[in-house]
């Protein structure tokens, strides 16, 4: 098959193109082009920018492929305009939406049949934690409209694995490396849930290789904190209680991954995988992917979404108040 990838070069996208090219596939990525990437030279590049609109897509007029995975849609401003060009031009439109499309749901676990959240307005073009899930419902509404039965909708949940730069998932897989006292959130009880990269670009590419259309979730196995901990391989750690955590007024940018059972969110890490996994969908084990997202970072300096002074102050409250508890004070 010929696939245009819109993106192409950092982590999903990356992935996406590989495992399409794996298995013998031709690619073409739409990017900015403006930093160097690592996919093989017989890849199309083609230069464009999705913020300028009809404008910055010029270069994909005229041409035609089997199918599209856009993974850089985030607005309406970068989603329509991709649309509409290339609505008669690509067999199935695959777009990367997001299970924050859900919004904070009560009922578990999350199906692809509950409600979404309101969609933002078209003219609403920044993407920040509050815009995020409602641009995701706007972009997933024009993608319908305008290809029909042709679209197919992925939502995955957090997405894990090498070469991730948002520092979520590699920030625990780090700071595990490292030596000294490490906090863990919480009392172990409660859970998370991710995806590997690699398992979204096999699905991906499933979906494109056998046309299938509708909408799937895509989440990996529901794990609680004690099991992450202990695939994490973190020895020296101290559990901090979620209203300690809560107290320092950390949420879940601060302390990447964790929501307190029944908080805030919680829902979005009781995802179901049922449909998805009827459709082919593999999941790498979790031990898996920490091992080799440890291998990449090898070498690398590892974000740090909580500051080591921080975690210090945290962890020594934490004990303080186990040794006064075991005091009877």
């Amino acid at each position: 098959m010929k696939v245009l990838v819109l993106g192409g070069t950092r982590f999903v996208d990356r992935h996406i193109a590989e495992c399409l090219l794996a298995a013998g596939h031709s690619v073409s990525i739409f990017t900015r082009c403006q930093s160097a990437d690592e996919l093989p030279a017989h890849v199309e590049r083609i230069r464009g920018n999705r913020d300028e609109g009809s404008a910055g897509l010029a270069r994909l007029a005229g041409r035609t492929w089997d199918a599209c995975v856009d993974v850089s849609g985030y607005s309406p401003r970068q989603v329509r305009p991709s649309v509409e060009l290339l609505r008669a031009a690509v067999g199935r439109y695959v777009f990367i939406s997001a299970v924050m499309v859900y919004g904070d749901p009560t009922e578990r676990p999350v199906l692809e049949t509950h409600p979404r959240r309101p969609p933002a307005d078209e003219d609403v073009n920044e993407v920040n934690v509050e815009t995020y899930g409602a641009l995701k419902v706007v972009c997933e509404d024009i993608v319908q409209q305008t290809c029909g039965d042709r679209c197919t909708l992925l939502r995955p949940q957090v997405i894990a694995g090498p070469h991730d730069p948002s520092g979520r998932f590699t920030y625990w897989v780090g700071r595990a490396m490292q030596n000294g006292e490490m906090l863990a959130p919480g009392d172990g009880s409660d859970h998370l849930q991710v995806i590997d990269a690699r398992d979204v670009a096999r699905f991906a590419r499933t979906v494109l290789e056998n046309d299938l259309g509708g909408t799937f979730n895509l989440a990996g196995p529901r794990k609680s904190w004690v099991e992450f901990i202990r695939i994490l391989g973190a020895r020296n750690i101290v559990w901090v209680p979620a209203e300690m955590i809560k107290s320092a007024g950390l949420n879940f940018m601060d302390l990447p991954l964790y929501r307190p059972e029944r908080g805030p969110l919680s829902g979005l890490m009781d995802v179901s995988n049922d449909r998805a996994r009827t459709a082919g969908l593999r999941l790498t084990e979790l031990e898996a992917t920490v091992a080799d997202t440890r291998a990449w970072l090898e070498g690398r300096d590892a974000t740090l979404a909580l500051t080591p002074q921080l975690e210090r102050e945290l962890i020594a409250q934490a004990v303080k108040a186990g040794a006064s508890a075991a005091c009877g004070l």
